[in-house]
């Protein structure tokens, strides 16, 4: 398991809702986990490490020292958004790239945990901001489709960067074709979703 960058099929588009949680999938879980520390983030989505499941993980610290901040969200929800905050974001799918997003200040999450537990937070602050850009992921939408046309140009070249980057390791055949990355979501999604 890795984490993948963007222009990357999986990045851009929906999840499909987890209708089974298994031995399998917590493992994939812990991994995540694992991943995200590795890469320094606070936040990991399901299909940023080419899982086409609605399921993300997150630690507000992003410190592994601090187990008792993980939290996992099955088929998030977000509603009851108020208010109106910006500030600076990053991706683990799109490393270095940093930018202004606005978003909602408070958001209801709901959904369930690993233990199938449902799940019903209010969230405000940092939290709201990690959450909300969790499951952005899950619909397809990255932080650059939330820019204004100016924040889009600030970092139109290293846009552009990953995009010729993922070409050529495709080209390389380090990344498979569109057809083998949909049969690859077929064959995960008809296990659990």
């Amino acid at each position: 398991m890795r984490v993948i960058h963007y222009p990357h099929p999986t990045l851009l588009r929906a999840s499909k809702p987890l209708k089974r949680v298994d031995a399998e999938l917590r493992k994939m879980v812990a991994e995540m986990f694992e991943l995200m520390y590795e890469n320094r983030g606070c936040g990991l989505a399901a299909n940023q490490v080419d899982l086409p499941y609605r399921l993300f993980v997150m630690n507000m610290a992003g410190d592994p020292q601090q187990r008792e901040e993980e939290r996992v969200f099955i088929n998030p929800v977000l509603s009851k958004h108020k208010g109106m905050a910006e500030a600076e974001e990053g991706c683990l799918s799109l490393p270095t790239l940093y930018a202004q997003v606005k978003r909602p200040e408070r958001v209801t999450i709901s959904g369930y945990d690993l233990a199938g537990q449902q799940i019903n937070l209010n969230a405000d602050g940092l939290f709201a901001r990690i959450v909300q850009h969790e499951a952005d992921h899950l619909d397809g939408v990255l932080i650059i489709d939330r820019l204004t046309p100016t924040g889009r140009m600030a970092v139109k070249e290293l846009i552009e960067e990953f995009a010729n980057e993922f070409q050529q390791r495709r080209q390389t055949g380090e990344i498979p074709a569109d057809e083998q990355i949909a049969a690859h979501w077929k064959e995960l999604e008809d296990l659990r979703c």
